[in-house]
């Protein structure tokens, strides 16, 4: 079975015959609804996550639904990253296991270097990086203990590989992401992790919220928490 999912055209799945199960970070609005809304419609049970819009996430269950597929629901918040682990372990038995994890979710700030304080770095890269880590090191251990394999594949950003001025906690820890997705690849060849930069796909440009679903403050392309 194929996917495709907006802003990620070239997600297919060979090494998975039949994937049933997905799980998207920050799936209350924007790309996150969009990915979610794309592998229901490709036959797959989805969970979905949301940090502040509650709302945002029923609507997405309404779409995966109607696309005649089951939904799972939690709140997550990535900056609490233990606990993040634990939500998404619970999704996927609510969903009798996860084939494809979407790492969605994630805050986006910009804060000039000199003036990026403690607290603001570790809030920044918690929710982008530490929170990702525990949720894709839980999915892929799930993934190679079912004797399926999977997909992983994590959201970046553009600024993974063009750093933006004043930004330097968000692109030090989009560039972690980056890397830790390349080195799961050497680690564990049962699981395939994918990196997606939705800046590039124009279809993404002005839908992107300003919360995706994560945990510190304001998350999400543009300014917020996704």
């Amino acid at each position: 079975m194929g996917c495709t999912v907006p802003g990620m055209a070239d997600h297919s799945y060979p090494e998975l015959t039949d994937p049933r199960t997905a799980i998207v970070t920050g799936s209350d609005s924007g790309i996150g609804r969009a990915t979610a809304v794309a592998l229901a419609q490709a036959g797959m049970d989805v969970g979905i996550t949301w940090h502040s819009d509650e709302e945002g996430a029923e609507e997405t269950t309404r779409l995966v639904r109607e696309a005649g597929r089951r939904a799972v629901v939690a709140q997550l918040d990535t900056t609490d990253a233990p606990a993040c682990g634990d939500v998404v372990e619970r999704m996927a038995d609510e969903l009798g296991g996860c084939d494809v994890f979407v790492n969605n979710a994630g805050l986006n700030g910009g804060t000039p270097f000199f003036e990026t304080d403690w607290e603001t770095w570790r809030k920044t890269v918690c929710a982008d990086l530490d929170g990702a880590f525990v949720c894709i090191q839980r999915m892929a251990r799930r993934m190679v203990d079912a004797g399926r394999g999977g997909r992983i594949i994590g959201v970046t950003s553009v600024h993974e590989h063009q750093p933006r001025v004043g930004s330097a906690a968000y692109d030090a820890a989009k560039h972690g992401l980056g890397g830790l997705l390349k080195t799961l690849g050497g680690d564990e060849p049962g699981v395939r992790p994918r990196r997606r930069v939705p800046e590039h796909d124009p279809r993404a440009r002005g839908q992107l919220p300003h919360r995706r679903t994560g945990g510190c403050g304001s998350r999400g392309r543009g300014g917020g928490r996704r």
